[in-house]
């Protein structure tokens, strides 16, 4: 529950954020410069006059954006490749575990830091970047199941039934792969969120103005003891949401576990 409570805040906030961010993100104020938590600023103002608290919002919506739209891609390439590797084993299932065996030889940011640095900043290359090292671990799950899977009644009774390889990897195996999927993809987004945060402070990510947490914990780092809630602020929403998230999969992991159900 708290998990899903301070998931839902987030994502509420995040999604109704013109509502509650009464400031433009990106408008300097050199009025306001460094203001503390007041009525008229909740979360105070940056070095530039900004609204901590509308850029904490607008941050938070690319961060979940950006995790959603990477864990999707990753799930379908992942899960494809899983299933195929599992299914016809052999070459096909040497070739795909070599690949995956190479991605989880190196450290995932690592590896994400030096296709930015190929590529070039941008949030269309920080996806690509972060779907590529996100596949692998789906891949493996996906794999497993399928070894296990394949082997089972229900998967002889369609081939009985005359159904195609389509149908058997599509309607058969992969369903019953969908609960472990949910739970690392979900996880995968907490990862994400702190891999994207990473390299926006690295200067590889979100490219300022736009806000990202990353980038503003950067920036506040320079403050850190005349202006602690710019620093201190987005570092606490950040953890407070990859918090909740991994809370949440744990929840879903429990949800799923035949085991914990038959327990209760």
């Amino acid at each position: 529950m708290i998990g899903i409570g301070a998931m839902g805040t987030v994502v509420l906030g995040t999604i109704a954020v013109p509502l509650f961010a009464p400031y433009n993100p990106n408008v300097n104020d050199l009025t306001q410069v460094l203001q503390p938590p007041s009525a008229a600023h909740w979360f105070g103002t940056d070095h530039l006059g900004r609204d901590i608290f509308t850029r904490v919002l607008y941050g938070g919506q690319k961060s979940l954006i950006i995790a959603i739209v990477v864990q999707l891609i990753a799930v379908v390439l992942g899960s494809l490749l899983g299933l195929l590797a599992g299914y016809f084993s052999g070459v096909v299932d040497k070739i795909i575990m070599a690949i995956t065996n190479i991605m989880f030889s190196f450290p995932g940011l690592l590896f994400a830091i030096a296709i930015m640095a190929a590529l070039g900043p941008g949030i269309a290359n920080l996806i690509l970047a972060l779907a590529l090292v996100s596949w692998p671990e789906i891949c493996r799950l996906v794999r497993a199941q399928t070894l296990s899977l394949k082997e089972r009644e229900f998967v002889e009774g369609g081939y009985a039934l005359g159904a195609s390889t389509f149908r058997i990897l599509f309607r058969y195996i992969l369903p019953n792969c969908y609960g472990n999927i949910t739970v690392i993809a979900t996880l995968g987004m907490a990862s994400t969120i702190l891999a994207e945060s990473s390299l926006s402070f690295l200067g590889l990510g979100v490219q300022p103005p736009d806000p990202s947490w990353g980038s503003m914990i950067d920036q506040g780092k320079d403050y850190m003891f005349n202006a602690p809630w710019f620093l201190f602020i987005p570092g606490a929403v950040m953890f407070i949401t990859i918090l909740g998230i991994n809370l949440l999969g744990d929840a879903l992991r429990d949800y799923f576990d035949p085991k914990m159900k038959s327990n209760k």
